[in-house]
């Protein structure tokens, strides 16, 4: 045990002086182990630091209170909820056919125990002017001074409001609103003014725009205010801190949900049942998180660890090889005094120690350091403050054991080839000749057959993409042991190369210790990068072949669907002065209730309409059974598919446009732009009639019915239990276009004079347009700065046509695989080198000229970075093709079954997963990176060696 503890130290003494010596490579290969480190200890320091502790999250959630109550909005029905009070369900059975879902206010007070301590916390929204304009923010109206309250905001500057005229705003607000404290705001159509008192954020959502006020102060107000001007009052929601000696227990949260009032409880938090105790995850119809998905994330993270530890090693396996070659008379001396094979292998291993060491220190120091000070900017990012600043010992440790695992595994092949030697040989600097392993391309060639028939079945018999991409994997491991065997066919070409390129590759095959790794470096980079490539360039061409445009190339919409269009002239002008505006046709909806109501009956005294379909036209696969059963059950596959192609069961794929029941009231310029050239159609249009795009709501006698709908929860009701819906219906003479033009979600267009005839109420929702010319990314900033300005939601859309968004991934790709092309060639090259000084003496003596020492340099490089990326390109495709395959089983599979439900349309084409080679990446993989590669090394090598001394003998 002694002298094992006495070699290995001289061992280490000896690689930490050798590290010491050779400052560039050791800085080399520490730098290729100490980034990864580095980035994987910041990430595990950033995400420990942002994870927060129960006691945290109940903190910022309840502040000093015990509970927080909340309606559920169920009516009063008893409700089951999880003990995070994050989820809830009814507690009945309302999945059944004909039952209603339960719906409405609760009045969550008289939940509340007598003799609590209680707050209100309400929020709405609002539009507050700025010095931009106006922005839509969330106004908050809890006692924030109030000491139950404490944690749920933190204070930055001045103080929380204190009086009926003030407010507190957040910070990120005032960055965007331009104001500060002690500047005065207002909201539109308010005539009342508050004095922002301070600046708080909130520790769990620092992009939060919100302000802050007394209860009653300015929500209450705000919304008789607007309900005078005519608008619906904002929708405001209201929970309540509760404060409790002994606080509220899990049998007590019980009892308070069924009144169906949601409870978020700090001791039920702190100390949650178990999941036998809670009723919620008793439910058959309620699933709880399995952790399968962790797994399978656990699963990815292990490989591609394990891959960037290949890599690592494939990497810096040659440097450890430079090393331990210049270092072979120091070698030989060892042997030469008595040192056995074990001990040369010990000081070569610890070199691999050493650098595995020192890479995890600096590695994790630089982590916690740069953790630590960049803290606020990674708060920042991340949008929460952190509960603390969170370090794991053991997982630190973990990642540092990894880095010392790669430095060893990088040394291990150098050292046992530097043992190998004989004493003679390395003091002599004579190197012999030793047979390539011929059990190690055995191996890997039986891995590649395994590998590809798990990929194989994955792809054509299964649907589990882990066994594909496990499979490749494997495959790909296999063709990185057959490398040396690989090195030596590529030795077959030489005759028919020129002199120093075939000198470069003799070499590189005389020398497979030296080339396979960085060869395999190469190959395991490009098989990656092609991998992706080709799935990202197959996915993009499935895209592109599905890919439905919303308006016609260059055309554009502007909708506000708020206010009841009170923005919409602002907007429409803003559109006609920033674009290159060709047609634009100005387009209204159909309004029931007030003016200021939202599409689909939202709102207070706010209706909505239906356009009827009649009965004769019903898809009988969508049919209501009368007893809420499911009609399709009673056909048969055949039937199912016969039907799905039936006229009545056509519709539209959802592309285009997103309007209330597909009706728009314009006039005939809506059809320009839409690229409709119907003359009978704009001539119907005119005359009053309503144009139809969607045959099925036109019944027999040519008409299309719209149906007023007052009171839409009796129409729910009504819908439920399979009865006629109450409202009154205008019916309107219809022109069908004819054939199946393209009308971009549009399936009814009335004019307003024919609305207005027939007692509709219309307001406007915007405008669609055509462009002259695709508009510029500076028009699009100036249209995008003056909506800014009215703080509108506006739904602003202009078809760009489709765009290829992997295109700067795969230029990031081609990038990364070129940089370890050229780094691993490199490393390649000094190591020959290294070893051909000798032959480079004697082609200097034979008179060659001193090019060619640059020449042979450069060739060896690209030798080696060609021979890689070859490889890497070849094995790369098998992934990327086994994951097509195995996608075009499943979505073929989806579509059969869509068939025999009767859910795919005669419109509806079968799946289209086609395969593309990126033939750009490969072409820059191919030529650009190996010769750039040899292109760099021969104008980084120095024309004339140094000169030697002389050997003595």
């Amino acid at each position: 045990m002694t002298t094992w503890f006495h070699s290995w130290r001289a061992a280490v003494r000896i690689a930490r002086r050798d590290a010491w010596r050779s400052k560039g490579r050791s800085f080399l290969v520490l730098a290729m182990i100490a980034l990864p480190i580095l980035g994987v200890s910041a990430l595990d320091l950033t995400l420990r630091s942002a994870e927060l502790t129960p006691a945290q999250r109940v903190e910022r959630t309840l502040g000093a209170a015990d509970a927080r109550f909340s309606d559920a909005r169920t009516g009063g029905v008893a409700i089951l909820q999880d003990p995070e009070g994050e989820q809830n369900t009814p507690a009945g059975d309302y999945y059944s056919p004909g039952t209603s879902w339960p719906d409405g206010p609760t009045d969550v007070t008289k939940s509340i125990p007598a003799g609590s301590t209680v707050l209100t916390d309400s929020s709405g929204t609002a539009k507050l002017t700025t010095t931009h304009g106006l922005l839509q923010t969330e106004v908050r109206e809890l006692a924030a001074a109030d000491p139950l309250t404490r944690g749920i905001m933190r204070l930055q500057e001045g103080r929380f409001p204190e009086k009926n005229d003030e407010i507190a705003a957040t910070t990120r607000f005032l960055e965007s609103s331009g104001l500060s404290v002690g500047s005065t705001l207002t909201a539109r159509g308010f005539d009342r003014t508050y004095v922002i008192s301070g600046s708080y954020e909130l520790p769990s959502d620092l992009t939060a725009q919100q302000v802050n006020a007394l209860p009653g102060a300015f929500l209450a107000p705000y919304a008789k205010a607007v309900e005078k001007a005519g608008l619906p009052k904002p929708d405001v929601s209201t929970t309540y801190l509760v404060k409790k000696a002994g606080g509220f227990t899990w049998n007590m949260v019980q009892a308070i949900n069924v009144k169906g009032v949601l409870v978020t409880s700090r001791v039920v938090v702190l100390d949650p049942p178990a999941d036998s105790e809670v009723p919620l995850y008793q439910r058959k119809d309620w699933a709880k998180n399995s952790g399968g998905a962790d797994a399978a994330a656990l699963a990815a993270v292990g490989t591609v660890v394990g891959l960037a530890m290949l890599e690592i090693c494939l990497l810096a396996g040659p440097a450890f090889a430079v090393g331990a070659r210049r270092s072979r008379r120091q070698l030989g001396l060892v042997g030469a005094n008595g040192g056995a094979r074990s001990h040369i292998r010990a000081i070569v291993l610890s070199g691999g120690l050493v650098i595995g060491v020192a890479a995890a220190l600096v590695g994790i120091v630089l982590a916690l350091v740069l953790t630590f000070a960049l803290r606020p900017l990674l708060e920042d990012y991340v949008g929460q403050r952190f509960g603390g600043f969170t370090v794991r010992p053991l997982e630190l440790l973990a990642i540092a054991a990894l880095a010392v695992l790669t430095g060893l595994l990088s040394a291990v092949i150098p050292a046992v080839t530097a043992s190998r030697q004989t004493v003679l040989a390395s003091l002599t600097g004579r190197r012999g000749v030793r047979r390539s392993n011929r059990v190690l391309p055995l191996i890997g060639f039986g891995a590649v057959l395994l590998g590809a028939a798990i990929a194989l079945y994955g792809s054509v018999v299964s649907d589990q993409f882990v066994l594909v991409a496990g499979g490749s994997a494997i495959a790909e491991l296999g063709v990185v042991a057959m490398t040396p065997a690989l090195v030596g066919l590529f030795g077959r070409a030489s005759r028919w190369l020129p002199l120093s390129p075939r000198l470069a590759l003799r070499d590189a095959v005389r020398n497979r210790g030296r080339t396979a790794p960085a060869v395999a470096a190469v190959l395991a980079a490009v098989a990656g990068t092609v991998a992706v490539s080709t799935y990202a360039a197959s996915r993009d061409a499935q895209s592109l072949a599905e890919y439905r445009a919303s308006l016609p190339y260059g055309a554009g919409a502007a909708l506000v669907t708020e206010e009841g269009g009170r923005d919409v002239p602002a907007v429409r002008d803003a559109v006609q002065r920033t674009l290159p505006v060709d047609v634009r046709a100005d387009v209204f909806r159909i309004v029931v209730g007030k003016p200021g109501c939202a599409p689909y009956g939202e709102g207070e005294g706010c209706g909505r309409f239906d356009v009827v379909i009649p009965p004769a036209n019903e898809c009988p696969l969508w049919a209501v059974a009368p007893d809420g059963s499911d009609v399709v059950e009673k056909y048969t596959k055949e039937q199912r598919r016969a039907l799905a192609k039936d006229w009545r069961c056509l519709s539209h794929d959802g592309n285009g446009l997103y309007v209330e029941e597909g009706l728009l009231v314009a006039d005939a310029p809506l059809l320009k732009v839409l690229g409709i050239d119907d003359p009978d159609a704009a001539k119907a249009l005119a005359d009053g009639k309503l144009l139809s795009f969607h045959r099925p709501q036109v019944d027999r006698n040519g008409t299309v019915g719209i149906k007023l709908i007052t009171d839409p929860k009796a129409a729910d009701r009504a819908v439920e239990q399979n009865k006629p819906v109450p409202g009154e219906l205008k019916s309107f003479p219809a022109y069908q276009v004819p054939g199946s033009p393209d009308s971009y979600g549009v399936e009814s267009v009335l004019s307003p004079a024919a609305a207005k005839a027939a007692g509709l109420t219309t307001v406007p929702l915007g405008a669609v347009f055509s462009t002259d010319r695709m508009p510029s990314s500076e028009q699009r900033q100036r249209l995008d700065a003056e909506i800014a300005k009215l703080g509108s939601n506006v739904e602003l859309t202009v078809e760009q046509g489709w765009v290829d968004e992997n295109g700067l991934v795969l230029l990031a790709l081609t990038v990364f695989a070129g940089l370890v092309t050229i780094g691993a060639a490199g490393i390649a090259t000094g190591l020959a080198q290294a070893d051909a000084e000798a032959d480079l003496k004697t082609l200097a003596a034979v008179g060659a000229p001193p090019r060619v020492r640059r020449m042979l340099s450069g060739f060896q490089c690209g030798v080696v970075a060609a021979m890689g990326v070859v490889l890497g390109s070849a094995a790369g495709v098998l992934p990327a093709v086994g994951l097509r395959l195995t996608e075009e089983r499943e979505q073929m599979r989806s579509y059969q079954e869509a068939l025999d439900q009767g859910w795919v349309g005669v419109g509806d084409a079968p799946p289209y997963v086609p395969i593309v080679v990126p033939w750009e990446t490969l072409a820059a993989l191919l030529v650009a990176v190996p010769l750039g590669a040899a292109l760099l090394a021969a104008l980084v090598t120095r024309s004339r060696g140094a000169l030697a001394r002389r050997a003595a003998h």
